[in-house]
């Protein structure tokens, strides 16, 4: 049923019909009369009590609410917001003097130039640099440098940042003078929005007791935010054919995704995957797009900063690619264009050393290799 709103001065002027219409003589119902004064404290009563309704339909319906209502409204169905992620990625540790070995302990703290965000050290078993046994990363000596894991110590997209912009040791250690970050982070993501809540919750619905791709995919997308993924049936994992079975090929936009992050996919597309089918989970097989361009920008234009802009723009724009996506070669010009106005021309644009898309397929990934913009 619609709710059929009023607003002060149509309720108003129904009371005093209604009044008018009921007494046998004329009702003064001049402004300051004080059967006027009593209708409008009436008025202002329904104004109120209409608030009140609307504000209980509105918190009572998915596509109206908002905040914690859409999470009260979800948690009837045992759907909750996916929670923010925080930024990750590589900075560099180095010293002026290289003589005596130093350790770099996990939880060291590093900040931006203005303190703004602060990254934690975590352990990354993958580097050749840290020690289990000494809970770090070892500066060996006469080593001037050394990579390190760190994550952002409040999640959210606040612990993107630029290359350089992480440059301060919060706390001294020894042996160690100068951090800084060579390449952007970028995987930090704020809380699930409304908007995205709610276009999940259709598809979490829509896949509840059903064994299809559908329901794979939103057994995915509960994981956490930022995974592409893709389903690939009646295949193996070597591409051959083989009823029965479908692959699963997921990423975090790192391109190699954690064992523990494919092990939790696992479970979750395990709990409804089809009766009487095998499945398997795995990263991507990645394809690096080199990309180089040089760029002619308007002479009263800053030419570095256009440069910079680009090379900022292409990366996150290969970042954001699905597994499977292509990428294609002349998106890499609109991009340039887009990203800085100072541009007025590009030429030698090149991608992985040809002027042709890369296609990764079914179980590839296209990310990032080497972007070189003059």
């Amino acid at each position: 049923m619609k709710l059929s709103l009023q607003n002060f001065s149509t309720l108003v002027e129904g009371m005093a019909a209604s009044v008018q219409g009921a007494a046998t003589t004329l009702m003064d119902l001049t402004v300051g009369s004080v059967l006027r004064a009593i209708l409008e404290a009436n008025a202002a009563l329904a104004l109120w009590l209409q608030w009140l309704i609307v504000q209980t339909l509105s918190a009572t319906r998915l596509a109206t609410s908002s905040g914690a209502d859409c999470d009260s409204f979800g948690a009837d169905f045992g759907f909750a917001r996916l929670p923010a992620v925080a930024a990750t990625g590589q900075v560099t540790f180095s010293r002026f003097t290289p003589t005596l070995q130093a350790l770099i302990p996990v939880g060291s703290s590093v900040t931006t130039a203005a303190n703004a965000q602060s990254f934690l050290v975590v352990a990354d078993t993958n580097n050749p640099a840290y020690s289990a046994a000494q809970g770090g990363y070892v500066l060996a000596a006469n080593i001037s440098a050394v990579n390190a894991l760190v994550v952002a110590a409040v999640a959210g997209a606040t612990g993107n940042v630029q290359p350089g912009a992480i440059s301060l040791l919060s706390s001294a250690i020894a042996g160690v003078d100068t951090v800084t970050n060579q390449s952007a982070l970028a995987s930090g993501l704020d809380a699930e929005s409304d908007v995205a809540f709610k276009s999940r919750f259709g598809s979490y619905l829509a896949g509840l007791s059903k064994a299809t791709n559908a329901a794979i995919g939103s057994a995915i997308s509960a994981i956490m935010q930022g995974l592409s993924y893709s389903v690939v049936e009646n295949v193996n994992q070597a591409g051959a054919t083989q009823m029965g079975h479908f692959v699963v090929t997921l990423d975090d936009g790192t391109g190699a995704p954690s064992a523990n992050l494919l092990a939790t996919v696992q479970q979750a597309v395990d709990a409804i995957r089809p009766v009487g089918t095998s499945f398997a989970v795995q990263g991507p097989m990645v394809t690096l797009a080199n990309v180089s361009m040089t760029l002619t920008t308007d002479g009263s234009a800053d030419h570095a900063q256009a440069v910079a802009a680009v090379a900022a723009a292409v990366d996150a724009y290969i970042a954001a690619l699905p597994v499977g996506g292509a990428l294609s070669y002349t998106r890499l010009a609109q991009l340039a264009y887009d990203a800085a106005s100072a541009v007025t021309n590009i030429s030698g644009l090149l991608l992985n050393g040809a002027a042709a898309d890369v296609v990764p397929g079914s179980f590839g990934a296209v990310r990032t290799g080497v972007i070189a913009v003059s």
